[in-house]
């Protein structure tokens, strides 16, 4: 069955951690909000799922996936769910839990960097907390930046099955996660990112590594990869990257 992943049409956001396992696995699924209104898509079918009265177990809020009957939110529950089903999540239930922790960790980040830029209100605009989020931003590129970047190098470098992989020896969807979480912070903070960087070889060879997958690549160069903008969590503020 086609899964149906629900999320907003213009921003990668939060929505794109699940794009890049539903793509690097090859599996059929359909961008919902991203489909023509006539063929049961855009905006108002994600809304109309969102307000079901009738469903008990609705989602707060997107990203959502649909297979058959059931509904799964929230990022790191969605690749949870799908890990195992597109062989993206290790081997046994020991991979699979560390997958999962590794993915929560990534989550953590992706809050840390959107309140770089919201740290008082995520219903003001930008410009109306610029003088917060120039001194949120300051701690979050000088400090929290490296942390998590040097605990993914520790990761790697301390896989027993090599340092090309966070978990074992093959691919999960948190390799895809780190991928996507090192595309977001080089966009957003390209100098922080850089200097933070330049001290973890082994974070930079994942990414490399997985941009040049045959099938990563061929939906990087696509259409359905939506490009980085300003309406998403990673938004590039030149007077916050210091």
């Amino acid at each position: 069955m086609t899964y149906q992943l629900h999320y907003w049409p213009t921003i990668q956001g939060r929505g794109e951690f699940v794009r890049l396992a539903l793509e690097a696995a090859g599996a059929e699924y359909v961008d919902v909000a991203r489909e023509p209104a006539g063929r049961g898509g855009g905006e108002a079918a994600l809304g109309r799922r969102l307000s079901d009265l009738d469903n008990p177990r609705a989602s707060f809020a997107p990203p959502f996936l649909v297979d058959g009957d059931i509904v799964v939110g929230q990022t790191a529950a969605i690749l949870l769910y799908l890990g195992p089903r597109l062989g993206l999540a290790g081997t046994g239930e020991r991979d699979a839990l560390w997958t999962h922790q590794l993915q929560l960790t990534i989550a953590d980040v992706v809050a840390e960097a959107h309140d770089a830029h919201h740290p008082i209100s995520v219903g003001d605009y930008y410009e109306d907390q610029r003088e917060a989020a120039q001194a949120r931003a300051k701690c979050f590129r000088e400090e929290r930046i490296p942390k998590y970047l040097d605990w993914f190098e520790r990761v790697l470098q301390r896989n027993p099955a090599g340092d090309l992989h966070l978990v074992g020896d093959s691919l999960t969807y948190a390799d895809l996660s780190l991928f996507q979480l090192v595309a977001g912070l080089r966009y957003a903070f390209p100098k922080a990112t850089s200097r933070a960087l330049a001290r973890t070889p082994a974070v930079v060879k994942l990414h490399a590594n997985i941009a040049r997958r045959q099938r990563v690549r061929e939906y990087l160069q696509s259409a359905r990869r939506i490009a980085f903008n300003e309406e998403g969590i990673f938004r590039c503020y030149p007077e916050l990257d210091g």
